[in-house]
């Protein structure tokens, strides 16, 4: 057996015919004729009003709080259990990220740890949709709705994931998407922002464009563009534009490929968990994933460690997961809520996550599988 990839996207003809069209025709440079088309198309696809393809969902994330105005002694609630991306789009704008705990069977925020972290500095909310299970969004937006708060959804392994009968990105006031080359729909890096609001709209497309009115400008609404707003340079190139747009074309394709191997996991794993050596991701309804990660937890922490130096002397490239950003060198010191977040700190040190791709094959599934149980009989 040849090594197992942790990721490997999966790219064909399509993809490689579309960057050498827009090649041929000179479409490099961002916010042209094919970046129109994919926002056209991602309006209809998530039931949308705008769409700003942007770099990465990093920089999504920071026109997010630029729009809303995060400004210095803001606090923003979200879990420690996240990418720093989410943390650092509050920070680069003097904003606080106020860390709360996770769920023990979902992983995603727990909607009971917000509530007790609202101050009268709150101004919003970042919900964090961890492996592409929707976090339950109806609850969070009441409690935002009460307290006169936005949410922006970290959405960046949610896409082609819902909650319910909507989209995941497409619940609160922004959402934003990552199209890094980890993630399901890729275009090696991008990400977009989202959003139903006109207002926030209209003035993310501002700042995305350096703070010019261009966007107006190549709609032929104004006559020539100028400064307008605070800005930044977040445009996509049509180049990496061409390759999305393929994607996005094989997105149902794509996810029902890795739900599939993500249900096969979850299945073929469940006698281990009925033994208590593992605990699987629990999906709770009306979260419909979309089997960007397979995870499971170690029940007793220190098998972690010697079980994923195992996998991959095996060839399997099997990894951990996020460092908690509360107890980060960066967050230590400068950002202390004073709260404790036990499961947090618990998934972290006993996550173990899979391989798991669009392309991958029985056998490498197989081989995945019947190794994991062989690793667990010695550690067990």
């Amino acid at each position: 057996m040849n090594p197992i990839p942790f990721v490997k996207p999966s790219i064909g003809p399509a993809e490689k015919e579309a960057v050498l069209c827009a090649l041929e025709m000179g479409a490099i440079g961002g916010n042209g004729r094919l970046t129109q088309q994919v926002r056209d198309r991602m309006k209809s696809l998530f039931g949308v009003r705008h769409v700003i393809l942007t770099t990465s969902c990093s920089d999504a994330l920071e026109l997010a709080m630029m729009v809303l105005n995060v400004g210095p002694g803001d606090e923003v609630i979200m879990p420690s259990f996240t990418f720093v991306s989410t943390a650092n789009a509050v920070v680069r704008q003097g904003g606080v990220p106020v860390f709360v705990d996770i769920e023990p069977d979902t992983w995603n925020i727990d909607p009971a740890q917000i509530e007790p972290a609202i101050t009268d500095r709150t101004r919003g909310i970042i919900p964090v949709h961890y492996a592409g299970q929707g976090c339950r969004m109806d609850e969070i937006n009441e409690i935002a709705r009460r307290h006169g708060l936005w949410v922006v959804e970290d959405a960046a392994q949610g896409v082609g994931a819902s909650y319910g009968d909507k989209p995941l990105g497409t619940w609160g006031t922004i959402g934003c998407y990552s199209f890094h080359v980890t993630k399901n729909i890729t275009c090696g890096e991008g990400g977009a922002l989202l959003t139903d609001d006109d207002d926030l709209g209209y003035r993310a497309e501002i700042i995305a464009e350096k703070g010019t009115n261009r966007s107006a400008f190549l709609r032929g609404q104004v006559d020539k563009y100028t400064w307008v707003d605070i800005g930044s340079s977040f445009i996509l190139s049509d180049l990496l534009v061409a390759l999305l747009s393929v994607q996005l074309d094989r997105m149902e394709e794509i996810t029902a490929l890795r739900v599939a191997i993500w249900e096969r996991f979850q299945r073929e794993l469940q006698d281990l968990e009925d033994a208590e050596l593992i605990v699987r991701m629990r999906v709770r309804p009306p979260a419909r994933i979309n089997g960007h990660i397979f995870a499971f937890r170690t029940v007793n922490p220190e098998w972690r460690d010697p079980m994923l130096r195992e996998l991959r002397r095996r060839g399997i490239e099997a990894t951990f997961h996020y460092v908690p950003l509360h107890s980060a060198p960066y967050a230590r010191g400068r950002f202390p809520n004073g709260r404790e977040l036990p499961v947090t700190d618990l998934i972290s040190r006993s996550l173990i996550r899979l391989p798991i791709f669009p392309d991958m094959t029985e056998a490498e599934q197989t081989y995945i599988v019947e190794n994991v149980h062989d690793i667990f009989k010695g550690l067990a």
